[in-house]
């Protein structure tokens, strides 16, 4: 028995196997065609939506159409419940009205087949709004039962591999998706209003840089040459910059080779800003826009996640990492850097004090990055911006003045997921350079896969001229899971990257 057969049932002892149902709603098939029924015409002239329909006033006449998800037959009349992107209208259908034949149409459409109708509103006994139909048309007939109405779609694995079902049986999951795309249109009003063009950048490169990840590997025929998939937009962005645009932004698809739970997918939306003559102080007040923006958009201020309260309205605590982490680690964090990067030892050290036996057989930054998950993070759960961050880590910024071993870096969380991450940009190519040939040492010396590239071509725009700039990066799919409450990336993503089910 299939999955979606075993949802449709009202009554899991019901004997009805699949192949029967499939069997009766072929056979109906077949009786139409012999009819000479179109079962999928090509168009239908639809006038009214089903809210539409459901707000019209008495007596007016609507022509309407969508999935039937309820169907009522009652001898020679019959109730259903028609259904489309707005929400649901009933219908009411009478032999004497509609006529013999149209009223067999009428007795051969099951749950799950669209079709369109057109008639009069009135409102029945019990104060329903309801479309008297005069005429009907079959528009689709549908093979496979739907999710039964009642329980909908439960099983995790099911709605994530057949999104259709889910959309159709669970209506928080079609207004979970509806918000998505009032928080992507928020966000654009935000960057088109301050004065930023959207642009588009490329998905397959020669080399995969602007972030420390690993990336999908390709092959182009044509070129017969080996391509990556992006792992972010920041260096193609940024040779914008120095050619001459002086605010950007893209919002696009970035593709990262790791792992897969609940706060990461492989494929994943990312909006990506860089404004000349500014900096990471430029970036908070344009991070905290966009959340001011959405939360308004949603109507909402507050929000319930993964059982915290999270207040959406700026402005946001601001922290420094220096100073956290000299209250939660119990030392100067220069302890554990030595310059633009870091002091193996001591960083082996405060690791092992922390409880990891087993940091030595990890890169540095990955001792850091442990550190930081276990010190740190437990204190972001309010939305917060985290303040100056380590060179060792960050090689695009730039440091802070009078302290090579510091960046000007925010990140910022909520609820201790990373919403957003900013730079002031570094726009010295010849430290830059070597910034990057410290990331190559990290690849190569202590095998970082994720350690970020020397990208030549980046450094020689660099070398060009770039103003002052100030740049971020807000994860799209992180943002929705906050502003809509939903724990699991997953949830956000209408079709999330799964193992394959043999």
């Amino acid at each position: 028995m299939s999955v979606s057969q075993a949802e449709s049932s009202p009554n899991p002892s019901e004997k009805t196997s699949f192949d029967e149902i499939l069997r009766h709603k072929q056979e109906k098939i077949k009786e139409l065609k012999a009819r000479g029924v179109e079962l999928y015409p090509h168009r239908y002239a639809k006038t009214h939506s089903a809210r539409q329909s459901a707000e019209s006033a008495l007596e007016s006449r609507v022509q309407t159409a969508g999935r039937v998800v309820l169907m009522r037959p009652m001898g020679k009349a019959a109730f259903a419940h028609l259904q489309d992107s707005t929400g649901k209208i009933q219908v009411y259908f009478k032999q004497d009205i509609l006529g013999a034949e149209p009223y067999q149409l009428v007795k051969a459409v099951q749950a799950g087949d669209f079709v369109g109708v057109e008639g009069k509103i009135f409102k029945t006994k019990t104060g329903e709004i309801t479309i008297q139909a005069e005429s009907v048309t079959l528009l689709c007939k549908s093979l496979r039962p739907l999710p039964e109405k009642w329980h909908g779609l439960k099983d995790v694995e099911t709605r994530y591999r057949s999104r259709h079902l889910d959309l159709l049986a669970n209506p928080e999951t079609f207004d979970t998706f509806r918000k998505r795309t009032v928080i992507i249109r928020a966000v654009r009003a935000v960057m088109d209003e301050a004065g930023f063009l959207e642009v588009e950048t490329p998905v397959m490169l020669p080399k995969a840089g602007g972030a420390a990840a690993k990336p999908f590997v390709t092959h182009h025929n044509a070129l017969d040459q080996d391509l990556v998939l992006r792992i972010a937009t920041e260096l193609y962005l940024k040779r914008l910059i120095v050619g001459g645009y002086e605010r950007v932004y893209e919002i696009g698809r970035i593709f990262r080779n790791e792992g897969v739970d609940t706060r990461h997918n492989p494929e994943f939306s990312m909006m990506e800003a860089y404004q000349a003559y500014a900096d990471y102080h430029t970036m908070r007040e344009l991070v905290e826009k966009i959340f001011d923006r959405c939360s308004s958009a949603l109507g909402v201020e507050q929000v319930e996640y993964r059982g915290r309260t999270l207040g959406l309205k700026p402005p946001f605590r601001a922290l420094r990492l220096p100073e956290v982490w000299q209250e939660k680690c119990g030392e100067d964090i220069h302890q554990i850097l030595a310059g633009q990067s870091f002091n193996r030892p001591a960083l082996l050290a405060l690791a092992a004090r922390a409880g990891n036996a087993k940091a030595e057989e990890l890169p540095s930054a990955k001792v850091f990055e442990q550190i930081f998950d276990a010190k740190i993070l437990p204190e972001l759960d309010a939305p917060t911006f985290l303040f100056d961050y380590p060179a060792a880590i960050t090689p695009l910024a730039k440091s802070k003045p009078g302290d090579e071993a510091l960046v000007e870096r925010f990140e910022f969380f909520a609820a201790r997921e990373e919403i957003a991450n900013a730079y002031s940009e570094l726009n010295d190519p010849e430290v830059q350079r070597t910034r990057l040939e410290e990331q190559l040492r990290q690849r190569t010396q202590e095998k970082d896969e994720e350690a970020d590239i020397l990208d030549e071509d980046f450094v020689q725009a660099l070398e060009c001229g770039m103003p002052p700039t100030g740049g971020v990066g807000i994860g799209i799919d992180r943002l929705v899971m906050i502003l809509t409450g939903q724990a699991s990336i997953r949830d956000v993503i209408l079709f999330p990257t799964l193992k394959n089910v043999l």
